[in-house]
């Protein structure tokens, strides 16, 4: 077991298509939850973001499990982040020669999982 002092696992999703902001909605909702709760909650929000935010929770709750020998029963999400990642820019042709530009935005998706207090 680690020592006592830094019990904090983390994860993080890189290049997560879908605009930061939509992930930060979801990741407000969930921020101080516990990981039982927060599941909970993303199973049965309408957004499409919230598969990839599920998938790096669960990552950061292994982390904590297997690396920390922590129990996910207690385990509370002390830290959730979102931040812009690079946007991949297209063309749409549209009338009269023109090109409509179009921004595929992406993001990063940081949670860190702690013990409850």
């Amino acid at each position: 077991m680690a020592n006592s002092s830094n019990q904090t696992a983390q994860a993080h999703g890189r290049y997560i298509r879908g605009s930061v902001s939509k992930v930060r909605r979801v990741l407000d909702q969930i921020r101080g939850r516990s990981y039982r709760d927060a599941l909970i909650m993303l199973e049965f929000m309408p957004y499409r973001s919230t598969g990839p935010i599920t998938k790096v929770l669960r990552s950061a709750v292994a982390n904590a499990e297997n690396n920390l020998g922590l129990d996910p029963a207690n385990l509370v999400i002390s830290a959730a982040t979102a931040d812009m990642g690079p946007v991949l820019k297209r063309f749409r042709p549209r009338a009269q020669g023109r090109a409509y530009a179009i921004q595929k935005k992406t993001c990063h998706i940081s949670i860190a999982v702690a013990p409850s207090a």
